[in-house]
């Protein structure tokens, strides 16, 4: 089986535990405003590659793994393309590679034929990253032009069959970094009974420049990354520095 893939990184150190292997796929439904990889957003842009291509360029790295490292698939959006996800994480645990997904949730559904897809999918996944964009709804609109509500809906389901996460959040000045909503999202967070790490990952422009290139207008032009304060803030409201294992 093929999938439409951006890129990949070989020695990936902030895309789970240890070193790994990240695997960007292309395809994405949401626009998120502060998107570093808008060049991803079109499935078809990507190259095809089949799953015993991809583990056999990653497998070359495994002395690098040691215990903690591995696969992950990151995006784009690795959800969009299911199937395939399902295969290529299939023959890696055949071939004892730990498994993770950084995803936003976006296409999860509890509807068939994507939810029994999506169940298959978890029988080879050791970890997810989940990206919160933003705890309230109506600013989940604005900030990516999609509802959180099945966002969220994932993340519970997940704690219900207790599969490991590491919930992550961008850290967006004017967009998502009130108290307020950092404190909801933290009560959210406490609810969850698999979550193994939280993280806050600042905004910065770095993804400015492919936004003009592509001819699209960057709607957060003029808003500067956050101020250590407010880096150092969000930590404490959303107890990042706490060991959840």
């Amino acid at each position: 089986m093929q999938g439409y893939i951006h890129s990949t990184e070989s020695f990936g150190s902030v895309d789970g535990p240890g070193v790994r292997f990240v695997i960007f796929v292309s395809g994405c439904p949401m626009r998120c405003q502060f998107c570093h990889n808008p060049d991803t957003w079109n499935m078809k842009v990507g190259e095809l590659r089949s799953t015993d291509e991809l583990l056999k360029q990653a497998l070359r790295y495994k002395t690098y793994w040691k215990d903690g490292g591995g696969i992950t698939v990151s995006g784009g959006e690795p959800l969009m393309q299911i199937d395939f996800m399902i295969e290529l994480f299939r023959k890696a645990k055949e071939q004892g590679i730990n498994t993770t997904i950084d995803t936003s949730g976006a296409p999860f559904t509890r509807e068939e034929p994507f939810f029994g897809k999506f169940n298959e999918l978890m029988k080879y996944t050791d970890l997810l990253l989940v990206d919160i964009k933003h705890i309230d709804d109506e600013e989940h609109r604005v900030l990516t032009g999609h509802s959180n509500r099945n966002i969220l809906d994932m993340a519970e389901y997940l704690s219900e069959i207790q599969k490991p996460v590491w919930i992550r959040h961008v850290l967006v000045p004017e967009r998502n970094d009130r108290d307020k909503w950092l404190k909801k999202l933290n009560d959210f967070i406490s609810k969850l009974n698999n979550v193994k790490k939280v993280e806050v990952l600042p905004y910065h422009t770095f993804g400015e420049y492919k936004w003009k290139e592509l001819g699209l207008e960057y709607p957060l032009a003029g808003i500067d990354p956050p101020s250590k304060e407010r880096i150092e803030n969000a930590n404490q409201i959303l107890h990042t520095g706490v060991d959840r294992s």
